[in-house]
């Protein structure tokens, strides 16, 4: 017999995530307003409640639905109107749940009448689209000129605009001129005649500075100045522009793409002209100002006159040449005194150097040898007067004893001496000569020429 076991395990139940209804409408609420983000909503106000809070609570609906909406008191006091049961609105609204009552509603942010929210919507698609495109952007904004030499209008001639604008500008600044370009400023043309006397204004460059302005009104009489020529002939115009459309609330594409925005027409006019009385005062200070430092700088020019004058006549060439023949005098007498102690010095060494050479002079030893050569002469001379007379009687001695047998002697005694001629052989041998031979007889006194006529040998 066999016994078999069967197991039996326990079945298990999951837990539940029990919601609560308050729970259950905190977290649709968490996620309606997660999910959604702000809502365009068009429909017809009915039911609508104001209690003492000062929150606004309706119905918004159309022909075949309706949700509940509220508007708190810190967004609907910015409303210049209070909607009526009945009214066509846009509103810009959340989406959220009223836990209380787990009723689905529209918490409101912004509220407006619908047909000016058609142009509105039309307003913030050109606004985007345009500032993508940069015609909005900061960087080409072009600065106003300090002083205009003439002011452009564009507006209409006829309106309270035009006469606000001209009172300003006579007011503040009355000697700059100021050129009106008629154009409408309403109605279907409106929009392409602006654009078309920006353009016009641009290329006759008349004006230093152009104001687009018109009074106030609704955004539907406003909307011409919301179009996009205008706004691209804004940003196209070389001129700068200034913008005084409608009230300070009011805000247009041509503001946006004007180089400056004005609250209003005057408030335009009030930034493209200086003030005049406070340009007058400005003027006042600066002539003050002016006529100190022109005072001050022309004290400051005597001085610097006077001290140039001062200098010119340090400095002038006929000073200076003074200057220079009292620099000359005294380098003259410092040359003088110079010259006259080194003359003093060479007249001393000259003496000097005269006694030196007088004492080692040649004419001295000339005149010592001279004197010494007198004497010698005449010394010479007693030598030789003597020795003269010794010779002489000598002489004379010789001169008997010669005498005594000079052939002369013998010649006075009746010889003669014969010599042959031409070469003067004295003959001692008749020999000697040929008959013809010219001979020489010396005789005492005189001498004979001979002709040999005959030889006669012993």
């Amino acid at each position: 017999m066999s016994t078999s076991i069967l197991d039996e395990t326990p079945e298990i139940t999951p837990r539940r995530d029990v919601f609560t209804v308050s729970r259950l409408n905190r977290e649709v609420r968490e996620l309606l307003e997660g999910t959604f983000p702000l809502v365009w909503v068009e429909g017809e106000i009915s039911n609508f409640a104001r209690p003492s809070s000062g929150h606004w609570y309706f119905t918004l609906k159309d022909e075949s639905a309706q949700v509940r909406c509220a508007m708190f008191r810190n967004r609907n006091y910015l409303l210049g109107f209070t909607p009526e049961n009945g009214t066509q609105v846009l509103v810009r609204a959340r989406l959220s749940l009223y836990e209380p009552r787990g009723d689905y509603q529209l918490i409101v942010e912004h509220l407006e009448e619908a047909g000016d929210g058609a142009l509105r919507r039309a307003f913030e698609a050109l606004k985007q689209r345009l500032a993508a495109e940069g015609l909005f952007a900061q960087e080409r904004k072009r600065p106003l000129p300090a002083l205009p030499r003439r002011i452009g209008v564009i507006t209409s001639p006829t309106g309270a605009a035009v006469r606000d604008i001209l009172s300003v500008l006579r007011r503040r600044f009355p000697a700059i001129p100021v050129l009106i370009y008629p154009v409408p400023v309403q109605g279907k043309e409106a929009a392409p005649a602006i654009a078309r006397m920006i353009r016009t204004a641009c290329e006759r460059r008349e004006c230093d500075v152009l104001i687009l302005a018109r009074g106030g009104g609704s955004l539907e009489d406003l909307w011409a100045f919301n179009e996009e020529c205008v706004a691209r002939a804004i940003h196209d115009c070389e001129i700068p522009i200034v913008s005084g459309v409608g009230h300070e609330i009011d805000v247009t594409i041509a503001d946006f793409a004007a180089d400056l925005r004005a609250p209003t027409p005057t408030g335009a006019a009030e930034l493209v002209t200086p003030d005049g009385a406070d340009w007058q005062r400005r003027l006042r200070r600066g002539s003050e100002r002016l006529q100190r430092n022109l005072r001050r700088r022309l004290d400051e020019d005597c001085r610097r006159l006077q001290w140039l004058a001062t200098r010119l006549r340090q400095q002038h060439p006929g000073q200076r040449l003074l200057q220079w023949n009292q620099r000359l005098d005294e380098m003259e007498q410092t040359l003088v005194r110079v010259l006259q102690a080194r003359l003093h010095r060479e007249q001393a060494r000259l003496r000097e150097l005269q006694a030196h050479l007088q004492r080692h002079r040649p004419l001295a030893r000339i005149e010592r040898h001279l004197e010494r050569c007198r004497n010698l002469r005449e010394r010479l001379t007693r030598q030789i007067h003597l020795q003269l007379r010794e010779h002489v009687q000598r002489l004379q001695g010789l001169s008997r004893a010669l005498d005594a047998v000079s052939p002369l002697a013998t010649l006075g005694r009746g010889y003669a001496i014969v010599r042959r001629l031409p070469e003067g052989e004295i003959l001692r041998d008749a020999r000697q000569v040929q008959v013809g031979d010219a001979v020489e007889a010396r005789l005492s006194r005189g001498s004979l020429l001979c002709e040999v006529k005959e030889r006669r040998e012993s």
